[in-house]
């Protein structure tokens, strides 16, 4: 006779369920696999959960799901005034190759943030926000968030729940963004140049590695610009190069 499956047992199985729901919406475009949110959202108690990207030197917002708090009139202005007081965002925006699963309860307490602006005018009624930060382009983030309204933080269960997921998300991402990302259409050198610059290197170093003048490598990064539509050596590569493995 087969033994009833345990509580764990039953857990994995239903992490396994999420991710394997995930994989088959792979084909609906969405990044990533919209069915991912309400998923996570059955699998860990919460109000809200979206995810987001955004591109801090330009304070843009690139990519957005939300589910939970559709309605919610999010005023960015806010955020990007009081961004230096989400020490849990400020965190996750450096340089990482691997997810980073955080809570806000790592950083601040309940009672410490809700006296804060960043609080009062961009995160109510949120106190608790557990998040699963992915590898991304310098000066970006990419964040599935978590949150909750009744200032209960998440368990040592739950946020284990999320580093063991943390992996799998990133790859689902990557699938999802692959199958809808447009090619890049660049010549062998101006693809040189501009692994290069992602390197860290600058003009004169660019040129030294490739055998060129440096008038030489700012016609193509010009080139490139106008291949790719940006305007800046970090969108570039950003567009080109969006996951650091690429590199």
């Amino acid at each position: 006779m087969t033994p009833p499956h345990t509580t764990a047992e039953a857990h994995l199985r239903r992490m396994a369920d999420v991710l394997e729901e995930a994989r088959q919406d792979l084909a609906s475009g969405g990044v990533p696999p919209t069915c991912l949110l309400p998923a996570l959202m059955r699998l860990i108690p919460c109000d809200a959960a979206s995810f987001s990207e955004l591109d801090i030197s330009t304070r843009r917002q690139l990519n957005a799901q939300e589910i939970g708090d559709e309605d919610a009139d999010l005023d960015m202005d806010a955020y990007w005034r009081w961004r230096h007081q989400h020490t849990q965002c400020t965190r996750v925006s450096r340089p990482h190759d691997t997810p980073e699963t955080t809570q806000m309860a790592d950083f601040r307490s309940v009672r410490e943030l809700r006296r804060l602006p960043i609080y009062t005018e961009f995160l109510a009624p949120h106190p608790t926000i557990a998040c699963v930060a992915l590898p991304t382009a310098p000066n970006r983030t990419r964040v599935f968030q978590l949150f909750r309204e009744d200032g209960k933080a998440f368990t040592d269960h739950e946020m284990t729940t999320l580093r063991m997921l943390a992996p799998h998300l990133y790859e689902l991402y990557k699938d999802a963004a692959r199958r809808r990302r447009e090619p890049v259409r660049l010549t062998h050198r101006e693809l040189d140049v501009l692994r290069c610059v992602a390197l860290g290197m600058g003009t004169a170093q660019i040129a030294a590695q490739l055998v060129v003048s440096p008038s030489t490598v700012r016609k193509h990064l010009e080139n490139a610009f106008g291949r790719l539509g940006v305007s800046s050596r970090t969108a570039a590569v950003a567009r080109v190069f969006p996951e650091p493995e690429a590199l």
